[in-house]
């Protein structure tokens, strides 16, 4: 249960988020109160954990709220009940999102029914077609959502009801199980308890201790002359819990028989802080897993993978006449099996009962590796273990050496670099000037080296087909990185600046690496790529995003530089 510490703990992270924003956006932002700006924070903080959006300028382009945008930009325009909206082209969701964020905190305040129902009047809007009352950014969005809905695909809506309060709203009351008839909208509540799941601030190291079967144990080393001995446990699902489990004294209790004090435990959370996948709170319970607890318990460990723990330390005793080993694993992180982890547990809060019913008749398999202080063994065997599940290639390289080093090269620049979701820097006290997500980083990096036109459309390969060219390559110089991240921004502001030009990722990936091309200042390059852009194919109807990943428009660009007197030798 989240407490008063983690709502000071989220309104210090909100903060955080507020302050990246106005570095992001190279502009004071004057809110009345601080409060204010807390709440702006939370919004980007929120879509970011539910829709692992890392990169800030993205993130602001989703929000519709009528006094985030009279604050920031300056134009309030009428939101009608709807805070930020995603359009999801890879599962085909159209999530809407409402947002409360209250100033003060109370224990037993719940999610109020009636922002889920403000939320309709956009809905209504946008399922009749008429959009007559809208106006700017969100008539913007609700156009390109009517669009997706008319088209041929199946469109599914989606809508977050997100607060800091306490108490969740209940979704399966009868008011919103009208909405999801009316509208087939899937409804999901996030308060205070699953905020906090999300928020990664590295955790004091974690201890438990086992008592378990010689039988249950088999030990492993590199040699036979290390001493250093890693282990493959077959462990009770309500061990396991035990040693997962928030109280101290509960995960070194390792004589325990009787499990049902285990029942009003939860997850400590911090275990999941190296978890390559980062905690995402849109993600869901396993129901395949919480239907094999329930129905075939004895057969859980045939079905399931198990876990992966890493840990500093392993230290084992032979006890009950060798027939038993007492196994105390100190500091140690679940580094996969975390969907898992988190389901058993829910399994177990759903009844009291299921502890001593189901959880105790319930066997996995948990391999535990002594990792020392060897980072670098930690990360390959978190990337390994991952790689063999539905995982992103970005994920599965945010542990590689390259990605360790590069967020601390840029973490001395003061630039914080995002390789999981909630990232805030190394040092939370430390005054950031900019955030920069690995995917768009790798984006960065692909255009300067000669590859604008295929690093936005081909943004996947970057983390696959391309990364050894873009991070492992010689053309990769870490010493630079922050210089590029700067650029970035620097060309970004500029071109906003302007007021002539509609500014687009895709463009400033063109400028960068004109940059690093020819001579001259930036708004000279922004006033020759866009006249040769305005001028390409301008007999046909096409859009400038298709221009910018046609092979021959780079072509076309390159020929036109090597014409001018100032072409810089490479």
């Amino acid at each position: 249960m989240a407490n008063i510490n983690d709502f000071k703990l989220l309104n210090i992270k909100c903060r955080s988020y507020f302050d990246i924003l106005e570095h992001v956006l190279d502009k004071n932002i004057e809110p009345p109160t601080d409060i204010h700006k807390d709440r702006i924070g939370f919004y980007l903080l929120m879509l970011e954990s539910v829709l692992n959006i890392k990169d800030i300028s993205e993130i602001v382009n989703l929000i519709t709220d009528k006094e985030f945008n009279q604050f920031v930009f300056n134009k309030g325009e009428e939101d009608y009940g709807v805070d930020a909206i995603h359009i999801d082209e890879e599962e085909n969701y159209i999530n809407f999102f409402n947002f409360k964020f209250r100033e003060k905190y109370n224990p037993n305040k719940e999610q109020n029914l009636n922002e889920t129902f403000l939320s309709t009047k956009l809905t209504n809007a946008i399922v009749a077609g008429d959009l007559s009352l809208l106006s700017g950014k969100t008539k913007k969005i609700a156009k390109r959502v009517i669009e997706k809905l008319n088209g041929r695909e199946i469109w599914k809506l989606r809508l977050y009801v997100i607060s800091n309060e306490s108490k969740e709203l209940n979704v399966d009351s009868m008011e919103i199980n009208q909405l999801k008839n009316l509208y087939d909208f899937e409804t999901i509540a996030i308060g205070l308890d699953s905020i906090t799941e999300s928020m990664s601030i590295r955790p004091e190291s974690i201890n438990s201790t086992l008592h378990i079967d010689k039988d249950s144990i088999l030990p492993f080393s590199e040699s036979s002359l290390s001493s250093s001995k890693s282990y493959v446990i077959r462990i009770t699902a309500s061990d396991l819990i035990r040693i997962t489990c928030n109280d101290k004294s509960l995960r070194d209790d390792y004589k325990m028989e009787d499990f049902s004090p285990l029942a009003n435990t939860k997850m400590d959370f911090n275990l999941l802080f190296d978890n390559v996948r980062g905690l995402i709170v849109k993600s869901k319970f396993n129901n395949g897993i919480l239907e094999t607890l329930k129905d075939e318990p004895t057969k859980f460990f045939l079905f399931n993978n198990g876990l992966t723990i890493t840990a500093t330390d392993i230290k084992s005793e032979d006890t009950n006449a060798n027939k038993k080993v007492k196994i105390t694993i100190e500091d140690f992180q679940i580094v996969n099996g975390g969907q898992s982890l988190r389901t058993i547990h829910h399994f177990n809060q759903m009844d009291e009962e299921n502890i001593t019913k189901y959880l105790s008749q319930c066997q996995l398999l948990l391999r535990v590796f002594k990792t020392a202080n060897d980072s670098k063994v930690r990360n390959k065997i978190a990337q390994f273990t991952n790689s063999q599940n539905a995982i992103s290639n970005i994920d599965l390289k945010s542990l590689n050496e390259e990605q360790l080093q590069i967020e601390q090269f840029l973490d001395t620049a003061d630039i914080i670099y995002a390789r999981k979701t909630g990232d805030t820097g190394i040092n939370p006290s430390k005054n950031y000037k900019y955030k920069i997500s690995m995917e768009k980083l790798g984006q960065i990096m692909f255009s300067i080296q000669g590859f604008p036109e295929k690093a936005s459309n081909q943004k996947k390969q970057i983390f696959d087909k391309y990364y050894f060219q873009i991070f492992k390559s010689e053309n990769f110089d870490l010493t630079k990185t922050p210089e590029f991240v700067k650029k970035y921004f620097e060309i970004k502001s500029i071109y906003e600046s302007l007021n002539i030009y509609k500014v687009s990722d895709q463009k400033i990936f063109y400028i960068l690496y004109l940059e690093y091309l020819m001579n001259g200042n930036i708004k000279e390059k922004i006033d020759l790529f866009e006249n040769l852009l305005k001028n390409y194919r301008s007999n046909e109807e096409i859009s400038d995003a298709r221009k910018l990943i046609n092979t021959r428009f780079k072509e076309e660009l390159d020929e036109k530089i090597s014409n001018l007197a100032e072409v810089v030798a490479n």
